[in-house]
């Protein structure tokens, strides 16, 4: 059928542009976190996860629901730590996309300030589950384990691996990407 294939590249180069747009998507809203973290703008980030999102922060407990992640970024000692100077900074994160949903690896650190340095005051691996509703993205949930060694924290990071290497479903469809 002449033109068949003209339609078969439009195609393909749209699937690949869905894929560059749903990672940009979860890469801002990731990004926005830690901004919003550092302005304590407990609502911000707490508008970042779904309604019946979590956020599981190795050392303090989980949080379900946007009233209860947004009560822990008002809890005292996270209001301390902004008001003497702080920035939650996250690494540049790995996106693995599955139609609707998606998983993502980040580390964050959490800066403090200290006379007229900043110093590290948590240094954490991240592991994000991210949904799409009504064509936006949210956070599903977030699990947030300290580098300290721990059994607990080198099984994540064992876990997020073997996912790794079983390969990125986003890729396969493409195989350019």
């Amino acid at each position: 059928m002449p033109g068949s294939e003209g339609v078969t590249a439009i195609e393909d180069l749209a699937a690949r542009l869905a894929i560059l747009e749903d990672r940009e998507a979860c890469r801002q809203l990731i990004a926005r976190y830690g901004p919003m973290a550092d302005a304590g703008d407990h609502e911000g980030a707490a508008s970042l996860f779904a309604s019946d999102g979590s956020y599981d922060v190795g050392g303090f407990g989980t949080y379900a629901g946007s009233e209860a992640i947004g009560a822990l970024l008002q809890c005292e000692e996270h209001l301390g730590l902004i008001a003497s100077g702080a920035a939650h900074v996250l690494s540049d994160p790995v996106i693995e996309l599955d139609g609707n949903k998606a998983h993502v690896f980040t580390y964050s650190i959490v800066l403090r300030r200290s006379g007229e340095a900043w110093v590290p005051h948590r240094v954490s691996a991240n592991i994000w589950h991210l949904v799409r509703e009504a064509h936006c993205w949210h956070v599903a949930h977030r699990a947030n384990r300290l580098l300290d060694g721990s059994d607990d924290t080198r099984g994540m990071l064992r876990e997020w691996a073997a996912d790794m290497r079983r390969g990125d479903p986003s890729r396969e469809s493409s195989g350019r990407l």
